[in-house]
């Protein structure tokens, strides 16, 4: 009661219009959601989601470069510059959040979890009470995800209510693998496992639901993913079937993998970082059997075949 008599109290009869457009008043105060990185794939597609289901005065954006998010701007979303390796723009970018959502960050410059760590604390200091974090499927400390798992850890000792969405691995990931495929005609990659693959579309949506349901989803969540799992040579064969063209399934070992991904032009690390995915789901772990990604969509979630139909009929590959 008290907030609501100092959003009357502070209103007094202005045009709403006006007030909505005051910087640092009681309405964003208490009411806005703030996602982070929505300049970004899966950001974006979170806010395209959010202002299906509410007003476009109750979403903001912290980006790090606003000129970018000009489009959300123009819907009426609140669009702040904020950076995670600057904890004084997160302050002001988090201004008035009730629920703050972290995308992980893509860094290749710096320590990931540094910069997940200050937009934690800064959406604690902010006032946050629930904060969200985009994590993956494979968040175990000893695994090529363990910033994920630390992150989490962050989460749980921050005192904040808090949703680590634990997101399957993206499935434009298998698609970029693909495109190559058509290409050359073979599938090139080392030993795998089956993965999950996740659409960023059903990503975005599911978060939008969490933000917007609060207590649908709480603290770390089962697995983010389709139940159906595939395997490169499963990739391949869908591949083959869809266009009629030959893809044969070329197995490297992983010293070779890394080898073969230097001489197309990629710097070893990043060679390192796709064998991480390799590794990864041989050992099982970017695999779902759980239920609750369907279930939240409310529909069967869309599936590599999907994608790559998709990717076809607008001539990309």
């Amino acid at each position: 009661m008290k907030r609501a008599g100092e959003f009357i109290k502070r209103y007094n009869g202005q045009d709403m219009k006006t007030f909505l457009s005051t910087d640092r008043n009681i309405y964003w105060r208490y009411k806005v959601i703030i996602v982070t990185g929505a300049t970004g794939k899966l950001g974006h597609g979170i806010v395209n989601n959010l202002l299906e289901r509410i007003p476009a005065e109750k979403i903001g954006v912290s980006v790090r470069d606003t000129s970018k998010a000009n489009d959300l701007k123009v819907c009426g979303v609140r669009v702040m510059q904020g950076d995670y390796k600057d904890a004084n723009s997160l302050a002001h970018a988090f201004e008035g959040a009730s629920q703050v959502l972290i995308v992980s960050s893509s860094t290749t410059e710096g320590d990931a979890l540094i910069q997940h760590r200050t937009a934690i604390e800064s959406a604690k200091l902010a006032g946050a009470s629930r904060i969200l974090y985009t994590s993956h499927i494979g968040a175990k400390p000893n695994s090529g995800f363990a910033d994920h798992a630390a992150t989490e850890a962050i989460l749980k000792e921050s005192g904040v209510a808090f949703t680590s969405l634990r997101n399957g691995f993206y499935a434009s990931s298998a698609i970029w693998y693909l495109k190559e495929a058509l290409e050359t005609g073979e599938l090139i990659a080392p030993q795998d496992g089956p993965v999950s693959w996740a659409a960023h579309a059903d990503l975005a949506e599911i978060a939008a639901v969490a933000l917007v349901n609060e207590g649908c989803l709480d603290g770390i969540t089962p697995p983010l993913a389709p139940i159906e799992s595939l395997n490169f040579e499963n990739l391949a064969a869908i591949a083959s079937e869809i266009t009629g063209r030959s893809i044969k399934r070329i197995t490297l070992s992983d010293e070779d993998f890394v080898k073969h991904m230097v001489a197309k032009g990629y710097p070893e690390q990043y060679a390192k970082l796709f064998l991480g995915l390799f590794i990864a789901s041989r050992n099982g772990e970017l695999e779902s059997v759980d239920s609750t990604f369907e279930h939240l969509l409310g529909r069967k979630p869309i599936s590599v075949r999907d994608l790559l139909v998709n990717e076809l009929n607008k001539g990309v590959l």
